[in-house]
């Protein structure tokens, strides 16, 4: 491969993250400018293996991730499947009335033609999506949710196309593909076996090339299938973010080699970049359509917003949606090169819209707010706290043993709140007061209601950035209490206090002395339960 192929790209990445946005746009430009100097995706058939490795691995760390029960919420199912269909019910007849207009690209397309052209448009992008939650630290907010569950749905509906678009009926040994889920206990004992290292990796590569695509393309299926159903089968497994974390980087760095193809397919005209200029036109009615059925799902409008804005963009699943169909001679090559344009261009709108929507959803709240239908949805509903006395945030290892010996050493109500359902079910069931919530997610407070009667909030969340969100937003609602933070870093500890946090728990530096409380416990009281370290004994032996 050419030395100037990794460099060009090297720099053209760094000069689009420079500016804060996703670094495919990036390699979509590098595959421009590696055009101009005369290389064609045609010369480079080793570069469009690993852009198929990439699409492949994608979708087997989509499965990976995938949380079937979350699918079948009706704002995620529902919501997907409607907006789809009425995104293309939409877009064909605009199409076709520019095409009347004299739009040349548009002039010649028949209505199979305009429909798989909408169909690609109607995708949002995984990758901006789940970038734009991150940085927020909003993965596990409601929005946040729903929105990924959307992608995901979005996703099967690409991969089905994929598939189909195969264009041959499977094999009729396709059929024993049913039995996998029967061999789970096997790959699960496997899956035990690899450890963490780089057996882990080759494990993930097996089971995503092998298992998934290899024998799914074998029986006549599309592998992209096969690599998706592998990753679901491996979900309900313990070290299945692992896994999924370990092959980030072979995923990474695949999806660049197909990025870079998209662009080593030409450059756009101007009538190109004009058609991609009116498609990124459309995005807002993309947006105020998700923001409409998902406020029919009973979601706050707020809750809407957020999930459409993070929605309203163009999706590289679009972009392989259209990779497929210009490989079979469905759709001229320069649509390819115009939907890229158009991805680009979504992005570069997308990034500092998501940064302002919380200005926009309070400057149209009152309009949108009719929008909103009662009673709303369980998970969107107001938070009530009652009349505590301490609030723990955070009801890990930590937070559950300050909430237990709170309970043993002082009167007053206690409140946890927890972000993982599964935990505040397990704290419910064994008596503690823990309701569902993420206190570093902008949303949970803006439903939270006042105690008036709190006195003390304990910060128990594993992540420094959480524990600062948290202050900013007790501030912004005038708490006077007292604030306790726990930290694993002495800059950290440091920051809290200038903060005004009045108690900072040090782990590491307190991790001794709990560990000689703890066995003075054993040997003196070997008859007693082996209590928790992160109590409030612990937290004020550390800070005095």
């Amino acid at each position: 491969m050419e030395p100037a192929i990794l460099i060009i790209t090297l720099i053209c990445g760094l000069l689009v993250s420079r500016i804060g946005l996703p670094p495919l746009i990036g390699y979509l430009a590098a595959g421009f400018v590696l055009f101009v100097f005369g290389i064609e995706a045609q010369s480079l058939p080793l570069l469009q293996q690993l852009a198929s490795l990439g699409v492949t691995l994608l979708l087997f760390a989509i499965g990976l991730k995938l949380d079937i029960r979350s699918l079948f919420k009706a704002e995620v199912w529902a919501g997907s499947s409607v907006h789809l269909l009425l995104s293309m019910l939409f877009l064909v007849p605009v199409l076709k009335l520019l095409g009347l207009l004299g739009l040349s690209q548009l002039t010649q397309l028949g209505l199979e033609q305009l429909t798989l052209v909408a169909f690609a448009l109607s995708f949002s992008s995984t990758v901006f999506a789940v970038k734009v939650l991150e940085d927020k630290g909003d993965m596990q907010s409601l929005y946040g949710r729903v929105a990924i569950g959307i992608l995901i749905m979005q996703d099967i509906f690409a991969v089905l196309f994929l598939t189909i678009s195969k264009g041959q009926f499977p094999s009729v040994w396709a059929a024993g593909l049913l039995l996998l889920p029967l061999l789970r206990p096997l790959i699960y004992k496997i899956f035990d076996r690899v450890g963490h290292g780089e057996l882990l990796v080759l494990f993930g590569l097996v089971m995503a090339l092998v298992v998934g695509a290899w024998l799914f393309e074998a029986v006549g299926l599309k592998p992209d299938l096969g690599a998706l159903a592998i990753g679901i089968l491996l979900a309900g497994h313990k070290k299945s973010s692992e896994l999924a974390k370990s092959l980030f980087y072979f995923k990474e760095l695949f999806l660049v080699a197909f990025f870079l193809t998209i662009g080593l397919n030409g450059l756009p005209t101007l009538a190109d970049i004009g058609l991609a200029g009116i498609l990124v036109m459309l995005l807002p009615l993309k947006i105020l359509l998700f923001v409409y059925l998902l406020t029919r799902f009973r979601l706050r409008s707020r809750t809407a917003m957020l999930a459409g804005f993070n929605l309203g963009n163009y999706s590289e699943f679009g972009l392989i949606v259209a990779a497929v169909a210009t490989g079979r001679g469905w759709l001229a090559p320069h649509w390819l090169v115009i939907i890229a344009v158009a991805l680009s261009i979504s992005f570069l709108l997308a990034a500092p819209f998501n940064a302002t929507v919380g200005n926009i959803y309070q400057k149209y709240q009152h309009w949108l707010t009719r929008l909103e239908r009662h009673p709303l949805h369980p998970e969107d509903r107001r938070i009530q706290l009652g009349d505590p006395r301490f609030l723990i945030l955070g009801m890990g290892r930590i937070g559950t043993g300050a909430y237990d010996e709170l309970s043993s050493r002082s009167s007053g109500e206690i409140l946890g709140i927890e972000h993982k359902q599964e935990l505040v079910d397990s704290h419910r069931a064994k008596g503690r007061n823990v309701v569902q919530g993420d206190a570093a997610d902008s949303d949970f407070w803006e439903k939270l209601d006042k105690a008036p009667n709190l006195e003390l909030v304990l910060l128990a969340m594993p992540h420094h950035a959480g524990n600062l969100f948290a202050i900013e937003q007790l501030k912004r609602l005038d708490y006077r209490g007292k604030l306790s933070a726990i930290v694993q870093y002495g800059d950290d500890a440091q920051s809290l206090r200038d903060l005004g946090v009045h108690s900072v728990y040090n782990l590491y530096d307190a991790a001794g002395a709990g560990f000689v409380d703890h066995v003075i416990h054993e040997l003196l009281h070997p008859e007693a339960e082996v209590e928790t370290l992160a109590t409030p004994k612990s937290v004020a032996s550390a800070n005095s």
